[in-house]
C-alpha cells in the first residue's frame, strides 16, 4: 500500500525518466533530474542530523523550488514555504512558529535570508543539491516514515493576527491527489499551467498529479497575469491543456476582451475555485471553448485543498451561483447548525469536512486547532475529528451543495440578514461591469460596493435598483481602475477596506 507521496516519483522515473516534468519560461527539469536532485537534497539534510523536522524553503518561484520541496520530503522532513512577497513581519511570525533548524534559499533570496533573525543554518539550493546521494540514509528515512507524518506546513493567508500553519500529512495528500485526479481526468498527456504561488496549497493540484502520471507543469510568470493577451499566447506556445485557477485569474482574461484577439488553442480542462465565478464571465469562457470541460471546485487549506466538485453540465442565469456539487469520494460534508445537529432539507448550515482529507491541524497552535478541528458531534462512540470551515452552504433542488457565504460575510443591515455575495453577483451581472466586490462598514452600517467597468456610479445604482430590494442597495459605490488582488489571485478585500477608510 502506498504511504509516501514520493512513491509517485520513484515509480514514474521507470517509464518517463527523460520527459520534462516542471518548467518555467527559462528552465526545466526532467523526471530523472527531479529524482536525482531531490535525493541529493534529502541526503544533504539527513547528513546534518535533521530528522523529521521543519525545513524552511525561501526561494523564487522556480522549478528548483518544487524539487527542493521533494528533497525535504525525501529526508522524512516537512517543508515550510515562504516568499519574498510576504511582509517581513509575517515571515518573522512564521519562523518563530516553526523553529526550523534549516533554511534553504537560492542565490537571489540569500541576502534577505541572512538578514532574518533565523537561528538555524542557511544553505543555498546550489550547494545542498551537490550532495552525493546516500542510499542508506534515504532508505532509513523512508522505512520509518508513516503516512500520518507531515510533509508540509502552509500558512493561511489571513489578513490579521498571528498566521496559522496548516500541517498536512502523506495520507491526506495521497487521498487528495487520487480523488482530484479521478474527478478531473488527469493523465500522462496533461499539461498544467500553474497560476498560484508555490507557498499556497493550491499548487498541489499540479505538483503531485504531475508525478503520479508523468504529466508536465509550466510555472506561468506572474507578470503575464497583468497582460491577458500575452498570457494566452504563453498558454498556446506551451500547449497547455489544463488550468486549475482561482476565478479572478480567469476573469482577468475574459473581462477585457482578450478572446477577440487570441483564443486558447489547446485548453480542454478548466477547473476553478476559491471564489464565485460571475456567470457573465463564465459564459464567455464556455462560448469560447465549447468543447472544454469546466469544473467548479471547493475546499479549504485545512481540508488539503479541494474537497467538492461540480462538472458544469447545464446553463445558468446571470444571477445564479454555480453549485459546488458533491464531495470527493472518501469525503463527507456535514451541514451543521450551531455545530450540534444536521441542517434540515433546504436549511443552511456550516460546511464541516469529515474524512481522510482533514489535515493534522495548526502547527504549534493547539488553541486555534481546538476551535476549528472538533469532535464530530454526530458521533459520540469514538474519537473522530472533523474540520469546521466557517463556510455556510445548503442543498439545492438537485441535491447539490451550494456555497452561500462565509459566516463572517453575512451582515445584519436595516433589520435584514444579507449575504454580501448576493449583491456582488447582481453587480457582476451588469453588462458594463468587469469586477465587483462588497465590504461592510459595521460602525456606520454602510454597504460599500467597489467595481471596475465602463459605467459610472449612478449607472450602477440604477441597474441595481432593478435587481435588488432597497435594503440591499449599496450605500457607497466606488469605481476603481483596477481591482486589487491577493498574491493568490483572489480579490483583496483587506485592501478594499483600506481604500474605503482612506477616502472616508
Amino acid at each position: 500500500m502506498q504511504n509516501n507521496v514520493l512513491d509517485y516519483l520513484d515509480e514514474i522515473i521507470k517509464t518517463k525518466s527523460d520527459k520534462m516534468a516542471f518548467a518555467d519560461d527559462k528552465e526545466s527539469f526532467t523526471f530523472r533530474e527531479v529524482y536525482d536532485t531531490a535525493r541529493a537534497i534529502g541526503s544533504g539534510i539527513l547528513a546534518k542530523g535533521i530528522d523529521r523536522k521543519a525545513v524552511v524553503v525561501f526561494m523564487r518561484k522556480h522549478p528548483k523550488e518544487i524539487v527542493t520541496f521533494f528533497g525535504v520530503i525525501k529526508a522524512g522532513c516537512f517543508y515550510v514555504p515562504i516568499d519574498e512577497e510576504m511582509p517581513e513581519a509575517r515571515i518573522k511570525l512564521i519562523l518563530e512558529n516553526v523553529k526550523a533548524p534549516l533554511l534553504i534559499c537560492d542565490e537571489e533570496t540569500l541576502p534577505k535570508a541572512q538578514a532574518f533573525d533565523f537561528g538555524g543554518e542557511i544553505v543555498t539550493f546550489d550547494s545542498i543539491a551537490q550532495t552525493k546521494a546516500d542510499d542508506k540514509l534515504l532508505k532509513d528515512a523512508y522505512d520509518k516514515a508513516l503516512d500520518t507524518d507531515p510533509i508540509y506546513i502552509v500558512f493561511t493567508s489571513g489578513s490579521t493576527g498571528v498566521p496559522k500553519g496548516v500541517a498536512a500529512c502523506h495520507r491526506s495528500v495521497l487521498d487528495y491527489v487520487e480523488q482530484l485526479s479521478e474527478t478531473l481526468g488527469f493523465n500522462e498527456d496533461t499539461v498544467f499551467g500553474n497560476q498560484t504561488p508555490l507557498y499556497f496549497d493550491a499548487c498541489l493540484k499540479e505538483l503531485y498529479p504531475t508525478l503520479k502520471f508523468g504529466a508536465t507543469t509550466y510555472l506561468i510568470p506572474r507578470s503575464l497575469f497583468m497582460m491577458p493577451v500575452k498570457l494566452v499566447e504563453f498558454i498556446n506556445e506551451h500547449k497547455i491543456n489544463t488550468l486549475c485557477w482561482v476565478v479572478s485569474a480567469l476573469t482577468m482574461i475574459s473581462a477585457f476582451g482578450t478572446f477577440d484577439k487570441v483564443k486558447p488553442e489547446y485548453l480542454n480542462n478548466i477547473a476553478f475555485g476559491s471564489e464565485v465565478f460571475p456567470i457573465k464571465q463564465f459564459k464567455i469562457w464556455r462560448e469560447t471553448l465549447p468543447d472544454a470541460k469546466f469544473t467548479n471546485l471547493y475546499g479549504p487549506t485545512e481540508g488539503t485543498g479541494m474537497c467538492c466538485y461540480f462538472h458544469v453540465d447545464r446553463d445558468f442565469e446571470d444571477t445564479d451561483v454555480i453549485p459546488i456539487g458533491r464531495p470527493f469520494k472518501n469525503t463527507e460534508i456535514l451541514l451543521l447548525k450551531d455545530r450540534k445537529e444536521l441542517a434540515g432539507p433546504g436549511e443552511e448550515g456550516e460546511m464541516c469536512i469529515r474524512g481522510t482529507s482533514v489535515t493534522l491541524g495548526y502547527y504549534n497552535n493547539p488553541e486555534k486547532t481546538a476551535e476549528a478541528f472538533i469532535q464530530n458531534p454526530l458521533n459520540t462512540a469514538y474519537p473522530e475529528i472533523i474540520y469546521c470551515t466557517g463556510d455556510i452552504g445548503k442543498l439545492n433542488e438537485y441535491g447539490e451543495l451550494v456555497f452561500v457565504s462565509r459566516k463572517d460575510y453575512q451582515i445584519k443591515h436595516m433589520g435584514h440578514r444579507i449575504e454580501l455575495g448576493e449583491i456582488e453577483i447582481n453587480a457582476d451581472s451588469v453588462p458594463e461591469i468587469k469586477f465587483a466586490a462588497c465590504i461592510y462598514d459595521n460602525e456606520k452600517g454602510k454597504i460599500v460596493l467597489f467595481y471596475v467597468g465602463d459605467i459610472d456610479e449612478k449607472g450602477v445604482m440604477l441597474s441595481l435598483k432593478g435587481k435588488l430590494p432597497r435594503y440591499m442597495l449599496p450605500n457607497v459605490i466606488t469605481k476603481l481602475e483596477d481591482m486589487p488582488l491577493t498574491a493568490n489571485g483572489k480579490i483583496d478585500k483587506v485592501t478594499l477596506k483600506k481604500i474605503y477608510e482612506s477616502g472616508d
